[in-house]
């Protein structure tokens, strides 16, 4: 809005950057998210907020980044993270704050395995290994109609969403540890290999291309919660572009994630 709210119901910090995005879409959103105020900081000066004495101030510490991918090399290279940020995310994590991830940082930091363990879920834009297997870079597929359904309909995060609902985003073929995540939201696409175009070849100058690339059948899940420690974690998919943010149910779902991350619901 512009205007600054002195006394926000929830405060959060949003990190952004890594990877291109509708800003003014996503900000819009953002502003819609009544009794929350969204302090947006890029990478890499986020990074330094995730300090557990400036993080202090927030309730909730959103994540719509990507850090850890250099793509001003061919092919993009991975970078390891500071040793500082791990320990800062640690000491984070033992504190109990919540976070919510949100479409693209599924892929941030290929190689700190740990973080992947936090979250959930892996996309690789490389041949990588997970959780000690060889596993093939991830799939994608843009402006993909359909329709989700809630998993947990007893859950704080789908309270007024309708059971089904549909959205036109960008969708991912890649590693979701159903093992240790509860289901929230799943779509009715198939995640077949033929569905989706390889992330490699896309980053090597192949877009839409899923040429000699077969990797195993995906996950639908598309929004999962678990427990990291002491903090809620919450990841969702959805979140490419314009109509995903300007969507209603779209908006309602993030209110919802980030309220019950704070420990509000």
């Amino acid at each position: 809005m512009g205007i600054i709210n002195y006394h926000p119901t929830l405060n959060v910090l949003v990190a952004t950057k890594g990877h291109p995005y509708a800003r003014d879409a996503f900000s819009e959103c953002l502003d819609s998210l009544t009794d929350v105020t969204c302090t947006v900081v890029e990478q890499p000066a986020s990074q330094q907020f995730l300090d557990p004495v400036l993080a202090a101030p927030y309730d909730a510490l959103v994540f719509y980044d990507m850090p850890g991918i250099d793509f001003s090399t061919q092919p993009p290279t991975a970078t390891p993270p500071p040793e500082s940020l791990k320990k800062n995310m640690n000491q984070l994590l033992e504190a109990g704050k919540g976070m919510v991830f949100l479409h693209h940082a599924l892929a941030s930091w290929p190689l700190w395995p740990e973080f992947g363990e936090i979250i959930g879920g892996r996309f690789f834009y490389n041949p990588q290994e997970c959780r000690g297997r060889s596993t093939l870079d991830s799939g994608y597929r843009h402006e993909v109609t359909h329709n989700i359904s809630v998993a947990s309909s007893n859950h704080p995060i789908t309270q007024g969403l309708p059971t089904t609902f549909q959205l036109t985003d960008e969708l991912y073929l890649c590693e979701v540890f159903e093992d240790s995540i509860e289901p929230i939201l799943r779509s009715n696409y198939a995640f077949t290999p033929e569905n989706f175009y390889s992330a490699h070849h896309a980053v090597t100058g192949k877009m839409y291309c899923n040429e000699g690339w077969h990797p195993s059948e995906g996950s639908s899940l598309v929004g999962w919660t678990r427990q990291c420690r002491n903090s809620r974690i919450v990841y969702l998919q959805p979140g490419d572009d314009t109509p995903t943010f300007d969507d209603t149910n779209y908006r309602q779902l993030l209110k919802n994630a980030i309220r019950w991350a704070a420990g509000d619901a």
